[in-house]
């Protein structure tokens, strides 16, 4: 049996995400918090491991919600924002646009899902290309625009202004992806999600020190909410993972102390790798650093030989990779293997 015959044309022609593990002394490459929240075993004790999950997560949300200020009908939890993703193109189908460079879920799902994907190059600085992306909105009519900021990979984020307008021009839903927020000196969205019924907001926990749990948020009018929920596969976030989160939500003052030590290392790294000739770091908003780097494959290969990880973003920013922010010893060990290369 020739299985290609059998998949479906948009899914045969895709390029799985590549989240491969390879060994390495120290591991910067996927956006992960250095800090995590030590033993959840007093957080896990109760659970019934014979019983279904709580299916609406009540307890996690209501955390959620009064941590970000919002009602608890605001709220709809999820496997990351991955899954939330999917919930938001199967719900309301596409066109699906967004930027590009960005992460490379929006396109993939939107795909995966026989939706047309529409992508609107950011311009020079990174920002988005205001008057090709107004253009594209009139000609495509997308039902959903998703708009990551701070954005990975470029770090930065976009123009408010310029994201007010896309939702003002927007007929459909314009989905403000937060996963990185918490590091920014921007507040971000949430302020104005009553002021705009098209806007939705993604959060995500797995920034902040707790990836392997898997939890994203989606932030929206509750009637989007109880329509999205309508696609939610029942029990779809886990008893472990909604007792551990639950439990660091109430560390509030820990997480923002883990958040506060990353952007602080994150200005050390940058002044750090300003320093090293032939090496271009962009400014950063989130828990990452883009950098050109000349060869920037060649130095890819060599950090991973002195035992260091990054992320190569050769083919979506030609001659950058990324750097995840890491403790103050990791981000030390980065920079002498970096400035080793480039005196090579």
């Amino acid at each position: 049996m020739k299985i290609k015959k059998l998949v479906k044309e948009g899914v045969s022609s895709l390029t799985a995400y590549n989240a491969k593990e390879i060994p390495c002394r120290v591991k910067l490459d996927a956006n992960e918090s250095p800090f995590g929240f030590g033993s959840t075993l007093e957080a896990v004790e109760k659970i019934r491991t014979n019983r279904y999950p709580d299916p609406e997560a009540r307890r996690l949300r209501t955390l959620v919600a009064r941590n970000l200020g919002v009602r608890v009908d605001n709220v709809l939890q999820g496997n990351g924002s991955d899954e939330l993703i999917y919930y938001l193109i199967t719900t309301f189908g596409g066109p699906v646009l967004f930027p590009v460079p960005t992460f490379s879920m929006y396109g993939i799902i939107a795909q995966a899902l026989g939706e047309k994907k529409i992508e609107v190059p950011l311009d020079r600085e990174f920002d988005i290309d205001l008057g090709k992306t107004i253009a594209a909105i009139k000609r495509e009519k997308p039902r959903l625009i998703f708009l990551s900021s701070p954005n990975n990979p470029t770090g930065n984020c976009f123009s408010s202004e310029s994201i007010l307008k896309i939702v003002d021009a927007s007929k459909g839903l314009v989905v403000v992806d937060e996963a990185y927020q918490p590091f920014s000196s921007l507040r971000g969205f949430l302020p104005l999600l009553n002021d705009y019924e098209n806007m939705i907001i993604m959060r995500t926990l797995s920034k902040v020190g707790l990836a392997a749990l898997r939890l994203g948020f989606l932030v929206a009018q509750s009637e989007i909410i109880a329509e999205v929920n309508k696609v939610r596969l029942p029990f779809n976030v886990n008893a472990l993972s909604q007792a551990v989160a639950a439990r660091a939500l109430k560390e509030k003052k820990k997480m923002n102390t883990f958040v506060r030590e990353i952007v602080a290392e994150r200005k050390r790294l940058i002044r750090g790798m300003e320093k090293i000739g032939g090496v271009r770091p962009f400014p950063s908003e989130a828990n990452f650093i883009l950098f050109e780097a000349g060869e920037a494959c060649n130095v890819y290969d060599s950090l991973l030989k002195k035992g260091i990880l990054v992320r190569n973003m050769h083919e979506a920013v030609p001659g950058c990779l990324r750097v995840t922010v890491g403790t103050r010893r990791e981000n030390d060990a980065f920079l002498r293997a970096l400035a080793a290369i480039a005196r090579n």
